[in-house]
């Protein structure tokens, strides 16, 4: 998963704008034209589909518990977990992959 700095920056500067003023270019929702003075607008974004499909890779991702995660945690500490070099290899070469394709 993939976290859009971008559109972080997007939203803290969406929600800094003050009060009800509509972006530039906006119309109202009966479409076209400029809306009259004390005329409620909205503007619609396509974030709740991206959150949509955030939801639905999640899902398909085996659930990790945190017993899991201890038994990780104490084989670590133990010494007794071991690191394949040519995994690690080959998963910075993936991800360097990944990287440069995006």
């Amino acid at each position: 998963m993939r976290i859009d700095a971008n559109q972080q920056a997007q939203q803290a500067a969406n929600s800094e704008r003050a009060g009800n003023q509509p972006l530039a270019g906006a119309t109202t929702a009966a479409g076209g034209g400029s809306s009259a003075l004390g005329e409620d607008q909205a503007q619609l974004s396509g974030f709740h589909l991206q959150v949509q499909s955030l939801v639905a890779q999640l899902a398909g991702l085996p659930e990790t518990t945190q017993q899991k995660v201890n038994a990780l945690r104490e084989a670590v500490s133990s010494g007794k977990y071991e690191v394949s070099p040519d995994r690690v290899a080959g998963a910075l070469f993936a991800n360097l992959v990944t990287k440069l394709a995006a």
